[in-house]
């Protein structure tokens, strides 16, 4: 068994942006990794996939992300060399391959149990995001589908579908990026379907724009004035290049949310048929928080209540990463330093 000041859990972009803070703060750490290798959850998604930012705004702090050559918005492989080298540029001490199973209190320690050992922690940031996590709606005659079906975290590529019919269940970014990339393919029939019609961002505003706008909100909440609405307000969707040409180009057939599912596709809202071969539910996640069961902290929606990143059930506890109510902008790479800076200052104080 082993002590420490801080076991930090997922060693993606909120725990290593945790680990650069915590150690300017000068307090003992280990990062515990469920990934046998660094990355985190972006070595798993599709093989198109860009982000919606230059590279210089989508930096972990302390070291800008360098530019990727003949791109404007950096691929996923290039944000995983880029992690790769900061974990090991900052020699962060992350633990690979140690997934942790759960967090337990014991008097004035937490104990986290993982595959790799027992730690013995002053506090714990969990940081392990939500991609281990797809949700799945309960549509009827989902298990009545004989053809194919899979969530964003599976998909990879156009080949995967060649001379199919594919239903794209989903009306936020992944959603129509995924049937944008099969559209502009030429060989597969896409039909994408939202439960509303999509609300596509006006085509200046990227990233940078949305982690503007998502602070200024935030700030604006917490002063006490009026919401603005923030991102929603404006549209769902970032208009991507790919996904302007999809669209643009007439490539992209989109259908509200069908009744059902049948053997051989789905069922319409007026009665009619279509055959499918697959269905991409790009449905969304939800936290990936199973290993704080035995603190019982969770709370409406599966959130546990917290107080900036701070639990309030368990002061000892920080949870960073998973979207706004862990920190404004908090799920992004531009967004999540300034919360890590928080909550390492936060535990400082408290240690």
């Amino acid at each position: 068994m082993s002590s420490t000041d801080v076991v930090v859990i997922g060693g993606g972009q909120a725990g290593l942006a945790a680990g650069y803070h915590l150690r300017r703060q000068g307090l003992g750490f280990v990062v515990l990794d469920a990934g046998a290798v660094p990355g985190g959850a972006w070595q798993h998604t599709w093989d198109s996939l860009h982000l919606f930012s230059p590279a210089a705004y989508l930096s972990l702090p302390g070291r800008l992300m360098p530019t990727q050559a003949g791109e404007i918005y950096p691929g996923a492989g290039h944000v995983v060399d880029y992690l790769a080298d900061y974990e090991k540029r900052y020699d962060l001490p992350v633990q690979h391959g140690s997934r942790v199973n759960a967090v337990r209190r014991d008097t004035d320690r937490l104990m986290v149990e993982a595959d790799s050992g027992t730690w013995r922690a002053r506090t714990v940031i969990s940081a392990t995001g939500t991609w281990s996590r797809p949700f799945l709606p309960a549509v009827p005659g989902r298990s009545t589908f004989t053809g194919r079906q899979l969530h964003t975290v599976n998909y990879r590529s156009p080949t995967d579908f060649a001379e199919q019919r594919v239903i794209v269940v989903g009306g936020g970014n992944s959603g129509a990026q995924i049937a944008a990339d099969l559209a502009l393919d030429g060989h597969v029939e896409v039909t994408w379907v939202s439960q509303r019609p999509p609300r596509f961002l006006p085509e200046d505003i990227d990233g940078r724009a949305l982690f503007d706008i998502a602070t200024a909100r935030r700030r604006d909440l917490d002063a006490g004035r009026d919401d603005t609405g923030g991102v929603a307000s404006l549209g769902d969707i970032v208009a991507v290049p790919p996904l302007r040409t999809a669209r643009d180009a007439g490539l992209l057939t989109t259908k509200p949310m069908f009744a059902e599912l049948t053997a051989t596709g789905v069922r319409w809202a007026d009665g009619s048929q279509s055959d499918a071969d697959a269905v991409i539910w790009c449905t969304g996640f939800r936290p990936a928080l199973s290993h704080l069961a035995a603190l019982n902290l969770r709370g409406p929606r599966g959130h546990i209540p917290t107080d900036g990143t701070r639990a309030l059930g368990e002061p000892r506890l920080h949870l960073l990463g998973y979207g706004d109510w862990t920190g404004p902008a908090s799920a992004t790479l531009i967004g999540v330093g300034r919360t890590a800076r928080d909550t390492a200052r936060a535990i400082a104080q408290l240690l």
